[in-house]
């Protein structure tokens, strides 16, 4: 029972790590194929520009609100880059710790952000983040706010093309920017955007009526993505469109679904915020937590390029003669850092903002491993360390259960003849073999699926880690010590070119480039692995033995793709239970077979080689 045990369960590990590395690897990669070739196809097409006439296909979430404007497209006559697009409208900069860019006066749009504290690569010289672009640039990505009308209404309101007049030099956290327009037929627009030191503005929109009829306006904001970005492709990791929507909750919308199905459209909602997100950076507009509003999120293709929005409307507001009446909002536009994040959620009581990081499924696991990672960062000063650090905790946690376990099977170890034994006198008869064999694990307190616990223990806790440092902005480009200089990316050495002593990149080599870059911890993860198999006593049938010994080879090649803080957690994991596992055997009285079964192996290839 007890070699058919470790059997199924070899078996069982091995038919996890080939569906684990299908779906963070291969899957990953034919998707991020994909992702290129529609890239490439729309590459050959203009960029859009600003064009107030049309709105993006969708109807709105109730029939009798009207439809909130969105940015459709012309061919400019010439394509333009993003310094080129800049310059085709008036601007007031923006200028924060955390950001610098712009505000176009032309349509009053936040379109312009770069984010001052991140950079493309981990070297200190690579260009920082842009995330925000205006219309006309290679990737137009902005934020739009203001009024709309119901149909049929004569007033006149802002829109895409309309020039404001600024009231400032620059947007700063300790100086709010004020851009006013007088429609000429009574109605005088205020808008007053004011940003904090990180990635909030606040938005406030007032109209005041001059004219002799009252009049009926609907706020409104959008975040507006033209072309498809370029995404990690990963199925654990949502990049799209999100927003938590009231009662609705939470909405993840991948582009490839937006390509698919109609517009998403809520009615009624109270509370929430909706946007586009990446992996590490996104852009949501928050409506008045206490206001309902419509909420959609939409694509088309106008001027032939594919355009995403996630747009709410707000309910409608009437202005009377002589009064003056507005409407708030905000815009998160920036990194998503989890202590920000979790920060305005609490300030500005955001509905289930902290949401906007993918913890996934796993949430009640996830964050609070990254919590506890990033506390013990805060006092050591590298994220590396602090791993190492979380992994012995846990250990401490598990140690009542791993403990028990690892008796278990010390305890197995030692009656191992008498289990001998047992299967010789009934070789020929299974039941009264398995009877024996029951009464033995009775009478010495043997638990036989015990050896399956410390596994299972470790399978949550490996998904919660490779989640945390995945998707948490933190722990990109966080080094560890030596060649690990971002403990989010894979093991950058491969044993291939000598970890770098030979001038040749074997990723370049085709279609075998990706599995030659075989690190050195993932190297080292593989001797620990194999150093605690080998802790055990060789199964009795070949087949076990050939899976067992395979088994640190796989997991080797396998985690060689993953972070390499997962690497390193997984190594030290393993070096921790072998010392464990030894101390209990010999607390037990159980032979430790390390050095005899290693000497074995040479053994039988002496012999063979005889």
């Amino acid at each position: 029972m007890s070699d058919n045990r470790n059997m199924f369960i070899a078996i069982g590990i091995s038919m996890a790590i080939l569906i684990g590395w299908q779906y963070f690897f291969g899957i990953p990669q034919a998707e991020r194929q994909r992702q290129q070739q529609q890239i490439q196809q729309q590459a050959g097409q203009p960029a859009p520009a600003a064009n107030p006439s049309a709105a993006t296909p969708g109807a709105p979430a109730s029939a009798s609100a009207p439809a909130v404007p969105g940015a459709a497209s012309t061919a400019p006559v010439r394509p333009l880059n993003r310094a080129e697009a800049l310059a085709t409208s008036p601007r007031v900069a923006i200028d924060t710790p955390s950001l610098k860019g712009s505000v176009s006066l032309r349509g009053g749009r936040i379109d312009d952000l770069v984010l001052t504290q991140y950079r493309e690569t981990v070297d200190p010289g690579s260009p920082n983040i842009v995330l925000l672009s205006p219309s006309g640039a290679p990737h137009p990505f902005y934020a739009e706010f203001g009024w709309t009308t119901a149909a049929g209404s004569a007033a006149k309101v802002p829109g895409p093309d309309t020039v404001w007049t600024a009231g400032g030099a620059a947007l700063t956290p300790r100086a709010p920017l004020v851009l006013t327009y007088d429609n000429g037929g009574g109605l005088i627009f205020r808008r007053t955007i004011s940003v904090d030191d990180h990635y909030m503005f606040a938005v406030k929109d007032e109209v005041e009526n001059r004219s002799g009829d009252a009049v009926t306006l609907y706020p409104f904001a959008l975040v507006s993505r033209h072309g498809l970005p370029k995404t990690e492709g990963f199925y654990i990791l949502h990049e799209g469109l999100i927003g938590i929507l009231g009662e609705q909750g939470l909405q993840e919308i991948t582009y490839a679904k937006m390509d698919k199905e109609k517009p998403h459209a809520f009615s009624n909602v109270t509370g929430g915020w909706l946007g586009i997100t990446d992996k590490y950076w996104a852009a949501t507009v928050i409506p008045d937590q206490d206001v309902k509003f419509d909420a959609k999120f939409s694509t088309g293709f106008p001027g032939n390029t594919q355009t995403f929005q996630a747009d709410f409307l707000a309910a409608p507001k009437t202005i009377e003669p002589g009064a003056t009446v507005g409407s708030g909002s905000r815009l998160f536009a920036g990194a998503k850092v989890v202590q920000i994040v979790d920060g305005y959620q609490q300030t500005y009581k955001i509905d289930r903002f902290d949401r906007l990081i993918d913890w996934g499924w796993f949430y009640f696991i996830t964050k609070p491993l990254f919590l506890a990672l990033d506390w013990i960062y805060q006092v050591v000063g590298n994220f590396g360390v602090a791993i190492l650090i979380v992994t012995v905790l846990l250990k401490g946690v598990f140690f009542p259960l791993a403990n028990k376990s690892y008796a278990s099977m010390a305890k197995m170890k030692a009656v191992q003849p008498e289990m001998t034994a047992i299967r010789d006198r009934y070789a020929d008869d299974k039941v009264k073999q398995q009877q024996a064999l029951m009464e033995l694990y009775k009478k010495e307190k043997i638990n036989p699926v015990a050896g399956c616990l410390p596994i299972l223990i470790q399978i949550p806790v490996f998904f919660a880690l490779y989640k945390v440092l995945f998707v948490t902005i933190e722990m990109r480009h966080a080094p560890f010590f030596g060649w690990i200089r971002d403990l989010s990316a894979p093991d950058p050495t491969t044993i291939f070119n000598l970890f770098g002593l030979i001038p040749w990149d074997p990723s370049s080599v085709p279609v075998l480039g990706a599995y030659l870059m075989l690190g050195a911890w993932p190297l080292i993860m593989g001797v620990t692995m194999w150093v605690q198999m080998k802790l055990n006593p060789a199964p009795p049938d070949p087949t076990q033995q050939m899976i067992f010994n395979w088994m640190p080879i796989i997991f080797t090649f396998m985690l060689a793709h993953f972070a390499a803080g997962l690497v390193i957690y997984w190594a030290w994991n393993n070096t921790l239970s072998v010392a464990q596992q030894a101390a209990i055997m010999k607390k037990n009285g159980v032979k430790i077979e390390l050095w005899d079964n290693i000497r074995g192996m040479f053994r039988r290839k002496a012999t063979s080689k005889g």
